[in-house]
């Protein structure tokens, strides 16, 4: 289970969490702009932007989770299990673009700069359900892509690809996003300001205490739950221009629907946490991120790398928990 948003003030910011019952060995990755990518049917191709995002680096390919380029797409996948579905490698494709789903992300962000530019290419798009190996099968999801301007979720169902505006800016997992906007006609209703009795006429009601405006937001960690929370609190959230005050108020959104150890326990015993929540700075290609262990926001600038090499560059997970003592 996992929950993205997009958040936009004076900069554009972009994030996610992810929730799960183990970590993957996932790290900070930059692909620098001529790093060369193998893609199985597209052939090698030399990045034509530099990406940072969470990956898992397996025989010197990056997986990516999320990310974004140096013009400031960004694109994150999320769990969207059960209603995904893939091409078949052999369906007659011709003059498509064959992408095993593997290789979407990186794919997509290393040779567009703008949600418009991906809308257009997704017209030839094939995405395929051919595994990176057979210990790596393939991922159910579904993904949010945005910019400063614009916001999308794309699904490959039974019926096709997808493509859908988001409005919201928010993605979870299931059902589909086009019932989870859906779901929102049902909490109309609430509000971040007092509540005004209309329960019945001649009936003296009165709040009894703040917030009571929001009474009916779902607290439950479920996705269709997750998915109105997040949008409910990012769109009433309010916070000054300064990108220090925009990251801190980024965690603090995707903080109300965070996974705590023991809440989502499955059936072997394991419970889901989230593992780590991450913010884009897409202006000034900064990735923070912070831990299931260590809520000390870190950041990894983009642009303090050399984005012409060849190699890439990969950043290990600050995961030890980081308490400042005030007084020795």
């Amino acid at each position: 289970m996992c929950t993205a948003i997009t958040f936009k003030k004076s900069h554009f910011y972009f994030g996610r969490t992810l929730d799960y019952d183990i970590s993957f060995g996932e790290k900070v990755v930059i692909t620098p702009r001529n790093y060369k990518f193998d893609f199985r049917y597209e052939g090698a191709s030399e990045s034509r932007f530099a990406i940072i995002g969470m990956a898992i680096v397996v025989d010197g390919c990056p997986l990516y989770f999320d990310g974004m380029n140096e013009k400031g797409l960004c694109i994150a996948g999320l769990n969207f299990v059960g209603n995904a579905v893939y091409r078949e490698v052999k369906d007659d494709c011709d003059g498509a673009i064959n992408l095993p789903q593997f290789e979407f992300i990186p794919f997509i962000l290393s040779r567009y700069k703008s949600v418009a530019e991906v809308k257009r290419a997704l017209e030839n798009i094939r995405i395929l359900k051919e595994p990176f190996s057979d210990e790596l099968v393939t991922a159910q999801l579904h993904w949010i892509i945005a910019d400063g301007e614009r916001c999308i979720t794309v699904e490959c169902v039974r019926g096709g690809m997808k493509i859908y505006d988001n409005p919201v800016g928010v993605l979870t997992n299931n059902p589909p996003f086009d019932m989870q906007m859906f779901n929102l006609n049902n909490y109309m209703t609430l509000s971040c300001k007092a509540p005004v009795n209309a329960f019945a006429d001649g009936l003296h009601l009165q709040e009894y205490g703040r917030g009571m405006g929001a009474l009916g937001l779902p607290g439950d960690i479920s996705p269709q739950s997750r998915f109105v929370r997040a949008a409910f609190v990012k769109l009433n959230s309010v916070c000054d221009d300064l990108p220090v005050s925009c990251v801190n108020q980024f965690f603090h959104i995707l903080g109300s629907v965070e996974n705590q150890r023991g809440c989502c326990r499955l059936s072997d015993g394991k419970c889901e946490i989230t593992q780590y929540t991450c913010c884009c700075d897409a202006d000034e290609g900064i990735y923070y991120y912070t831990t299931y262990s260590n809520h000390r926001i870190s950041a990894v600038s983009l642009k303090s790398e050399n984005l012409d090499g060849n190699k890439l560059i990969v950043y290990d997970l600050l995961k030890n928990e980081d308490i400042y003592s005030q007084n020795g």
